[in-house]
């Protein structure tokens, strides 16, 4: 009997909070009408997406409320299943607790808000496929059965007929690893339709197998141009083509991640290694899992998260302190602003490796600038202590000196 390879692939839609209209009208445009289009035209397109919900909501602020529509109809069509994440799209191994369980239930809520009341995530997008043990509690108490990380998370032999699976909350959840190379080959323009086919028919080498592809939904039509046509439609035609003679489409099946589920047995309780989906093995040897965004040795990067953690004390000393009608007028201001805030884009472009964008890193500073003046006036005009008052004006200068030295090495590279 011929195996069969099940390939289940999920596309990663995000722009950040700082996107301006004009390059959101151009994505659009470039990627998502043309990318949406291509999956309503080939009803055997089965596939997983993950919207962040900063998205969700930009397009429907935008006048873009049309990519919504057809994403609800993909959905209803059962062509589509959703995956859950954060909304602002957050590191959230480098967040605490408190606003990793917030971004999660957030997203959710705005995204079943605008999409319908048939969103619905039982998979997890980790943002940036960033991953730690510690995330695990808030993505199983939150609902999700599986998440997906990076094949270089996986610590154990490479699954392609076992479903491994994490610790989580007493139980353990499914985690499906996104084959890395397959994924950059289509991410890259490395592969063409006929080849990606022939190569997915022969994994299994006869026996039925499994693989997870993953990518910026951007890549297609706005990283590569016409893409979405060149190879995603025209892998699609193939994989109509099934049954014919010869044809190794017949051994090929998409499916949606949640399908593997039940389809394949489970596999060993792992545990894997903390790592993104931009993480090599040398950055894992040399104990950087995040190296786009908390890198060692990189200045501006330690400077933003000192940056962050003064805005989290301060905005936690503002929760607890606001107890009159203005104090509490800045605490929620500070509290609404503190998501966007945390948003991944500011430390990917102070990464260089090779992204470096000053007026990108400047934008994301000046939402945590906002978060921590905002909280500061709030200890300010609240029922704090003199005490409790003294540490938050050494919270406020510390920061102050923080942001020179930030600027200064913005000015310096810009200069």
């Amino acid at each position: 009997m011929t195996g069969m390879t099940a390939w289940a692939q999920l596309l990663h839609f995000y722009q950040p909070p700082t996107q301006t209209h004009d390059i959101l009208t151009r994505i659009v445009e470039e990627s998502y009408r043309p990318l949406l289009a291509v999956l309503a035209e080939h009803q055997n397109a089965r596939i997983a997406i993950n919207m962040n919900a900063v998205l969700t909501e930009m397009l429907a602020d935008h006048g873009f409320k049309d990519v919504i529509d057809v994403l609800r109809m993909l959905g209803e069509r059962g062509q589509v299943e959703y995956v859950g994440s954060g909304r602002f799209h957050p590191i959230l191994p480098l967040i605490p607790e408190q606003e990793r369980v917030r971004s999660i239930a957030d997203n959710a809520a705005v995204n079943r808000r605008l999409i319908g009341e048939g969103w619905q995530a039982r998979g997890f997008f980790p943002p940036e496929m960033c991953y730690s043990a510690d995330i695990l509690p808030s993505i199983a108490s939150s609902g999700h059965e599986w998440l997906i990380l990076s094949g270089v998370a996986c610590p154990a032999e490479w699954p392609l007929d076992r479903l491994y699976r994490v610790p989580a909350n007493g139980g353990t959840m499914h985690v499906l690893f996104r084959d890395d190379v397959r994924s950059n080959r289509i991410s890259f323009r490395e592969t063409n339709p006929q080849a990606f086919v022939d190569d997915l028919s022969r994994v299994g080498g006869g026996k039925d197998a499994y693989v997870v592809t993953a990518m910026d939904a951007e890549t297609y039509g706005h990283h590569i141009k016409g893409w979405e046509r060149e190879f995603l439609g025209a892998t699609y035609e193939l994989l109509g083509h099934q049954g014919r003679p010869h044809a190794h489409s017949s051994k090929v099946t998409p499916v949606q991640p949640s399908e593997l589920i039940g389809r394949f047995p489970d596999g060993a309780v792992i545990e894997p290694l903390p790592s993104s989906w931009s993480t090599s093995q040398e950055d894992i040897a040399a104990h950087n899992p995040y190296p786009l965004w908390r890198a060692p040795g990189n200045d501006v990067h330690r400077l933003q998260w000192e940056y962050v953690d003064h805005a989290v004390a301060l905005l936690a000393l503002a929760r607890r302190h606001a107890k009159s009608d203005e104090a509490k007028k800045f605490a929620d201001l500070a509290d609404y602003q503190m998501q966007p805030a945390l948003h991944s884009c500011q430390f990917w472009w102070a990464s260089r490796r090779p992204m470096w964008d000053v007026p990108m890193i400047h934008r994301g500073f000046q939402l945590l600038n906002s978060v921590l003046l905002n909280a500061w006036k709030a200890v300010e005009l609240g029922d704090a202590s003199a005490r409790v008052k003294r540490e938050a004006s050494w919270r406020v200068a510390a920061a102050r000196d923080i942001r020179r030295e930030i600027e200064r090495l913005l000015f310096e590279v810009a200069a």
